[in-house]
Order: C-alpha cells, then sequence, then structure tokens
C-alpha cells in the first residue's frame, strides 16, 4: 500500500522581518480605522517556504513520501532542484515561465505575533494542476489560490483520496458557503485557535460540531498544545515544552506534516497529534520554516519521553 502523500499547497520564498518590539505597543484600538504603521527591522532574510513546501519539507525528514502539489515562477527553478536534491517528488510541481513565485512578507515581533503579505504569482495558476490519478494514502489542501484549493480538493474527493483541509492563510478567501462545501469534501479539519474561532463563526458550528461530521478536526493552541475533536470526544494533547523560542513561521506546516506522518503509519488519532505537536516544538526554535533538522531516532526518544509513545520511525 503506498504512502505517498499530495502535499497541495503554495511553494514560495519568504521573506522575513524581525520588529525588535511588540505590535501591541504600536497598533492601538482607538486608531484602527486610520492605522498607519512603521516598523524598524533591522533583521531580515529570504527563505524556502510556502504550505506545500514546508509540509514536504518535514514530512520527507520524518521518512514520508510528501508529494508537493504547486505552482512556481520563472524564479522557482532553484526551489524545485533543491526540493529534488532532498529526495522530494517534484512531478506534480509546474513551472510558469512568465510568473513569479508566491512571495510571502512576514514581519514578527518579539511576542511571536506575525504581520503578514502575500503576493500569489503563479499560484493563481495552480488549479490547473490535475492530480487525478495520483496514487496516495492521504492527502492535504493547505492555503493556495481559492481555485486551486477547491479544484484540488474535489479531486481528491471523486478518487477517494482521505485529505486534511487547512484553512491557514486562506482565510479571508473563504466566506461561510464555501467552508461548508470543503467541510463535505475533506475527512479532516486542521486550524489554528484564531482560526478555529472564524470557522465556528462563518459557519455557525462549533468545533464539535463540525467534527461529527469528519474524522477528526484538530485546533492547535501554540504553547499550550493541540485540542483534537474525534469520535464524539475532544482529547487535549498536551505541548511539548522548548527551551528557546525562535521563530513561529512554519509551525503549523511542521505539525501538518508530524500528522500525515501518523496517519500514514496508521497510528492512533492522539500519537498522529502528539507528533504534529513535537514537530511544532521542534521547528520554533529555528529560524525559518525549513531550517529545522533531527535525527528520527531522536524523535522516537521525544515521543516516548514527552508522550509515553512508543513508535519507531
Amino acid at each position: 500500500m503506498t504512502e505517498r502523500v499530495l502535499v497541495c499547497g503554495s511553494i514560495a520564498f519568504d521573506t522575513i522581518a524581525v520588529f525588535e518590539g511588540y505590535f501591541k505597543d504600536h497598533i492601538l484600538p482607538d486608531s484602527i480605522k486610520t492605522l498607519s504603521v512603521s516598523f524598524f527591522v533591522p533583521s531580515l532574510r529570504k527563505e524556502w517556504g510556502g504550505c506545500a513546501g514546508n509540509i514536504s519539507y518535514t514530512l520527507n525528514m520524518l521518512g514520508g513520501q510528501p508529494v508537493p502539489v504547486g505552482a512556481v515562477g520563472s524564479d522557482g527553478v532553484d526551489y524545485v532542484q533543491r526540493l529534488q536534491n532532498l529526495g522530494i517528488d517534484t512531478s506534480m510541481v509546474r513551472v510558469m515561465p512568465e510568473m513569479f513565485t508566491p512571495q510571502c512578507f512576514i514581519t514578527t515581533d518579539l511576542a511571536a505575533s506575525q504581520i503578514t503579505s502575500f503576493h500569489p504569482g503563479a499560484m493563481v495558476s495552480s488549479a490547473q494542476i490535475d492530480l487525478s490519478g495520483q496514487e496516495a494514502a492521504w492527502g492535504i489542501v493547505a492555503p493556495d489560490s481559492k481555485d486551486g484549493m477547491f479544484a484540488h480538493a474535489r479531486r481528491l474527493h471523486a478518487q477517494g483520496t482521505p485529505f486534511i483541509f487547512d484553512l491557514g492563510q486562506a482565510m479571508p478567501l473563504f466566506a461561510g458557503e464555501d467552508l461548508l462545501e470543503m467541510l463535505e469534501l475533506c475527512q479532516v479539519l486542521t486550524a489554528n485557535e484564531y482560526e478555529a474561532e472564524v470557522i465556528e463563526q462563518r459557519t455557525s458550528k462549533s468545533m464539535a460540531e463540525i467534527a461529527q461530521g469528519l474524522q477528526a478536526a484538530v485546533v492547535t493552541r501554540g504553547e499550550h498544545g493541540s485540542t483534537l475533536y474525534h469520535n464524539g470526544q475532544t482529547y487535549e494533547i498536551g505541548p511539548v515544552p522548548v527551551e528557546n523560542v525562535v521563530d513561529p513561521t512554519g509551525c503549523g506546516d511542521a505539525h501538518r506534516a508530524g500528522l500525515l506522518y501518523g496517519l500514514t503509519k496508521g497510528w492512533s488519532w492522539q500519537e498522529a497529534c502528539s507528533l504534529g505537536n513535537l514537530m511544532g516544538s521542534i521547528k520554533i526554535q529555528a529560524d525559518g520554516p525549513q531550517n529545522h533538522e533531527f535525527k528520527r531516532s531522536d524523535i522516537s526518544a521525544m515521543l516516548k519521553q514527552h508522550y509515553g509513545i512508543e513508535r519507531s520511525l
């Protein structure tokens, strides 16, 4: 049986700046209607990024078989080559020669809060990538163009490939009826705490109610771990403490990679979510979304240490 995972989403460059202060001290609620702020950012770097790229990076390091599904521009050829050098199957990555690769501009403050702008570039063509007939154990529809996300979701659903719907930064694109349609197609919903609140508001359903129509719903809560809704039960999956919070960029993607690895291996939902939490904790201690490194044997040891889970990777 295949363990391939179709990782649908953006493949982008992240330009990350660090503001050595706190947004809350400069964004005043009483002046939000006439917002005009400027942040001095002495630290700036460009990273490999995008949800599909980030998830594939971590899933590949875990020993999984990610197949990123996304579009890059002519400036993304080096990115595709990098993925290939890592041993990742890039057969579903398309190069659009007359476009730019998607670009994400992120400013992070000392509280790990983020302000993000995104240029879609070649991502607007992602719906043209037809994954029909691609054998896979699981898929994930992560932030991408709205047309691309729906196209991938419908194709995965039509061919019976179970998939995770991860709303993420695509949240502004999805009205309530869009979310309800996507929830009819997917098997699993993942969201962070803020996204979960928005989903509940727009669908007029609680996460517990949403999970009743799915295999599971998972809400990540940063330093407080995550909440799993499964089979009518709610489980709190504890966090893995970290010594040094460096950069939250890509933590959600690292979590999704851990979750997907566990699902493809037939782990229980609690075990898969625990691995997701662990991967997020490892990622947050490194700059950028694709610079964290680890040994699989260390992951096995940490799962046993923090969760009492005995699994060999």
